[in-house]
């Protein structure tokens, strides 16, 4: 497996990466919200590039994983710039962004950035626009008022913590609202028995893209991971199709 290498941000902060070198355009593969790139389906496509001698590269964000900072901290904006900023450091010239979950979200905002060097999208059940249809009334109007709130954990220990400050950003970047310019290649992969994002999320995402090449998996028994060794097996086979 590739070693992790660590790339210094404008911020002084350190960002850790795997990155593979190959042909065509590399697959970037952008974690879940408090996820990092040690997640199995991570390690799966960058295994699956090493066998297939493609471009791939994995990362934590800051704050996350094996990066500096503290995830209290972290913004989905400059999560985006971040990432663009090593996509430019190791010289991607052209990527395909696979996003699981709050990764859905943040690869329409990379793709957005980065213009006609995205060349398709892959989301696993993503979840643009959480802070909207993710959390209660009373919820947001903590965050607005500036408080974290705190909320059951179903994979680990500890309580999931949403920050005001990143509520705030990820307010002013809300995908479903309105036309997303993109027009490459779309796959969504979303299970239906998700109890974190809305399966009917997905559909929302299909319609508000541009492109007309646009595909929603529905996984009928799938939860919200889609880290079964059959998921994991779409998934890898949706990027064999985007080969051409």
């Amino acid at each position: 497996m590739t070693a992790v290498h660590r790339f210094t941000l404008p911020s002084g902060l350190q960002m850790a990466h795997r990155h593979l070198a190959g042909p065509g355009p590399a697959i970037v593969f952008l974690p879940g919200y408090m996820s990092d790139m040690a997640g199995s389906k991570a390690q799966a496509v960058l295994e699956w590039a090493e066998q297939r001698g493609r471009a791939c590269l994995l990362l934590d964000y800051t704050g996350c994983g094996q990066s500096d900072g503290d995830f209290a901290d972290g913004r989905l904006s400059q999560w985006r710039d971040e990432v663009v900023a090593l996509i430019d450091h190791l010289g991607i010239e052209a990527v395909q962004l696979v996003g699981s979950s709050m990764g859905g979200w943040l690869m329409l905002l990379i793709a957005g950035a980065l213009g006609t060097r995205a060349k398709a999208l892959v989301g696993i059940a993503p979840a643009p626009d959480f802070t909207e249809w993710g959390l209660s009334q009373s919820q947001r109007i903590a965050l607005a008022a500036g408080r974290t709130i705190y909320e059951d954990n179903p994979y680990g220990p500890n309580p999931t913590p949403t920050h005001a400050g990143f509520f705030s950003d990820a307010e002013r970047h809300r995908q479903l609202g309105g036309d997303i310019a993109f027009d490459g290649p779309v796959r969504l992969l979303h299970g239906q028995a998700d109890a974190d994002v809305p399966w009917e999320i997905s559909l929302r995402l299909a319609r508000a893209l541009r492109s007309a090449d646009v595909q929603v998996h529905l996984i009928k028994d799938g939860d919200h991971r889609l880290s079964r060794p059959a998921d994991i097996a779409l998934l890898l086979r949706e990027l064999a199709d985007l080969e051409g």
